[in-house]
């Protein structure tokens, strides 16, 4: 990365990080460099675990591949947004009299793929996106460009525990969709009406295991050629324009 463009999406120092949590940013992941401790750097940690903002000790070598700056031990991420709590946001949309149309994301880390899944997440409609702390694409100007700026349009959840949040969707009332290669029934011969939540797993690993086992039922797109599986963002725009098309036809 060039020193214009860490500039513009890092803090560098344990006290510019910590001033930079007390203003309120919103930072999307820490590297710390092992082997530093102290008061200071305790009392960071602590913050960071506190506020559920992931981090990871790594190698110098590491964080002085990533900029050629002086930071000190560390380096954080800003994120170009805000993140939102499901429990937060969940009762304000059956209160608007909407039916709650949320799309879950699991190990989607492309950055691309992560941009142009929001893109078409906020044209049809979903009222939130919830993505893993840990093991989700990077919020950064490459996600921006290739949302079309859909990032600041669609509430963003980043949950610390998804298996949870997974299941307070379920506890509200929503029904929660995964969408599997392994799955019998096609997408589109099932209900997609109604309260939704939709699970949606990377190309290569697939949907957890854990969460597979909360979903009330498991879907698949009918692949007739020779080729596998569907590129994640173009299989996404496949699932959510059948909620559309089956909520418009049943108005």
């Amino acid at each position: 990365m060039k020193d214009n463009e860490a500039t513009q999406e890092m803090v560098y120092g344990i006290r510019p990080l910590m001033e930079a949590l007390d203003s309120g940013k919103e930072i999307e992941k820490v590297f710390l460099q092992k082997g530093i401790a102290g008061k200071i750097f305790r009392e960071l940690t602590f913050t960071l675990r506190e506020r559920e903002i992931p981090f990871q000790m790594v190698p110098i070598e590491k964080l002085n591949r990533i900029t050629r700056k002086n930071h000190q031990g560390v380096i954080a991420y800003i994120s170009p947004v805000g993140f939102y709590k499901i429990e937060q946001l969940l009762p304000g949309i059956y209160e608007a009299g909407r039916s709650p149309f949320i799309l879950i994301l699991d190990k989607i880390t492309d950055v691309r793929n992560f941009g142009a899944i929001l893109r078409t997440a906020e044209s049809t409609g979903v009222d939130a996106v919830l993505i893993p702390s840990k093991g989700a694409a990077q919020l950064n100007s490459g996600t921006t460009k290739s949302s079309a700026g859909a990032i600041f349009k669609i509430p963003i959840c980043r949950e610390h525990n998804l298996k949870e949040a997974i299941q307070f969707l379920k506890d509200s009332g929503l029904r929660i969709v995964a969408v599997t290669e392994k799955a019998e029934k096609v997408h589109f011969d099932e209900d997609l009406t109604g309260p939704l939540a939709l699970i949606m797993g990377s190309e290569g690993e697939g949907i957890s295991g854990e969460y597979l086992k909360l979903a009330d039922v498991k879907v698949r797109i009918p692949m007739l050629g020779t080729i596998a599986s569907l590129n994640v963002s173009v299989a996404t725009a496949v699932l959510l324009y059948e909620v559309v098309r089956q909520r418009e036809t049943q108005q």
